[in-house]
């Protein structure tokens, strides 16, 4: 865990020491007070409903070694700091992000890890599970808890990652253009994935070509990153999956004027690695063959839905490629589960089953969540409840569109629609293109829905229940699994 002398802190960072001891170690940090421990730093930001400065005094009285602050301190804090022997830092340019990032990016620079750098629009997060799996018992490895993705969680990840670590692997999310490139600046990854470009954020960046560049912006970090001490022999390169229709531009674009090595996955016979002999057992979880040149593994995963084969075939291609032998990776990622609200089979005590993938969502990874209720066998009706994808800007009502037709094509025995305008939107295009008013159901909220749908359910009935995480569809999840 990070731990530096104070004025190394304020030199590192540019920050200003308004008090404490120059000597003083300044050590784990945190940017929720509630979270410091005896000794540890607290950073504050400024929200829109919360200032975190209004909490520094907890921290201290909490045991916090150090606090940083974006405002000037008052006399009661300073007294407290005083009183408790921490100290107080003011952000250069009260921006605590950029505190963080060049804490981090300095405290990464003293390490010789190995760092492995994922990013995409749909896929992260399972993408990083079964890195992390394939990889841990071969490495000591740290990753990003929860959501810890951003510019602000990866260097709170990187601070705390153990003094025994050799490989990170990092998640690295964004909603904004130059976000990914100080991000990646900062964790210096050598080999790096894109899950995918989708559109995730269409509504801040316009479109999925913008969402490719900001995605790319790990290249040219991977491009021109150095040996690690832990696996100095691992060389720079970038893992995609050729199915997308991305992949070209992004290899065309940034990897090869580079000299970046691209290794694609898939299920074609040019992929470098490759999936063959595909089965989805009643479950939906997926069995099949991973083969690289003569050699063939079999792989049975324990997450449901087709979509997982991709996440698997980029986790097991960075693990090769950082010399863990397929056949034990391939065992290792069998046994990463579900997250919660990550395609999570619940059987619910009233006979039907439901599918809880209210994490988050996008128009791609709705279609196959769509598509994995379709495959899977359900002895009873096959019900999809469906909220509204966010963050899609001017493209919200066109897109939301084209899910509703896609709903139609897949042809569920039942859905409701939860949602505002834009689920007026998808359940009016699912019945222009042919799903009937008698299988459509519309709720504004997700405790209406309940209402609606459980009332209806029957043992054997199989439930989809997808949408973003701002909807909150889990709390339907919750009720139809009582």
């Amino acid at each position: 865990m990070f731990e530096l002398p104070a004025e190394k802190v304020a030199e590192i960072t540019r920050a200003e020491l308004l008090y404490g001891d120059c000597a003083q170690p300044i050590r784990g940090v945190v940017t929720d007070s509630r979270e410091v421990e005896p000794g540890g730093t607290y950073v504050a930001f400024k929200g829109e409903r919360v200032d975190g400065n209004a909490f520094a005094a907890g921290a201290v009285e909490a045991g916090a070694g150090a606090v940083v602050l974006t405002d000037e301190p008052s006399a009661e804090l300073l007294d407290l700091a005083e009183a408790h022997h921490a100290c107080v830092f003011r952000a250069a340019d009260d921006d605590p992000t950029a505190f963080l990032l060049a804490l981090a990016g300095d405290w990464r620079a003293r390490h010789g890890w190995l760092c492995v750098g994922i990013t995409g629009s749909v896929g992260k997060t399972t993408t990083k599970d079964l890195t992390l799996a394939a990889l841990s018992g071969s490495f000591a490895t740290h990753a990003n808890k929860g959501n810890l993705n951003s510019v602000i969680g990866v260097p709170l990840t990187i601070l705390s990652a153990p003094e025994d670590t050799q490989v990170l692997v990092c998640e690295m999310g964004m909603n904004h253009p130059g976000e990914i490139a100080h991000i990646a600046s900062c964790a210096r990854p050598r080999v790096g994935v894109i899950t995918n470009i989708g559109t995730s954020h269409i509504g801040y960046l316009g479109s999925r070509e913008a969402i490719a560049d900001a995605k790319a912006e790990i290249v040219p970090v991977l491009a021109n990153s150095t040996p690690p001490m832990v696996a100095p022999e691992v060389s720079p390169a970038l893992v995609l999956a050729s199915s997308d229709d991305y992949t070209d531009y992004l290899e065309a674009r940034y990897a090869d004027p580079l000299g970046l090595e691209t290794i694609e996955v898939g299920e074609g016979e040019a992929d470098a690695l490759r999936a063959e002999d595909v089965e989805l057992d009643a479950m939906g979880r997926a069995r099949f063959s991973a083969v690289v040149g003569g050699e063939r593994v079999p792989v049975a995963l324990s997450l449901t839905g087709s979509q997982a084969i991709v996440d698997a075939l980029l986790a097991l291609a960075v693990a090769r490629h950082v010399g863990v032998p397929l056949s034990l990776a391939a065992e290792r990622i069998g046994q990463v589960s579900s997250a919660d609200m990550r395609a999570r089979v619940i059987e619910a005590p009233g006979g039907w089953t439901v599918i809880d993938d209210t994490y988050n969502a996008s128009p791609s990874s709705l279609a196959a969540a769509l598509d994995t209720l379709a495959s899977l066998k359900a002895e009873g009706k096959r019900v999809a409840v469906l909220g509204t994808v966010g963050e899609l800007g001017d493209e919200a009502s066109r897109l939301h569109g084209l899910m509703g037709a896609y709903v139609a094509a897949v042809k569920p025995d039942l859905v409701c629609f939860v949602g505002g305008e834009d689920a007026d939107t998808m359940a009016e295009a699912a019945s222009i293109m042919g799903l009937g008013h008698d299988r459509v159901l519309r709720a504004a909220d997700a405790l209406e829905a309940a209402d609606l749908v459980i009332r209806v359910l029957r043992p054997g009935d199989l439930v989809l229940v997808k949408a973003s995480r701002a909807l909150g569809l889990e709390r339907f999840s919750e009720a139809a699994t009582k």
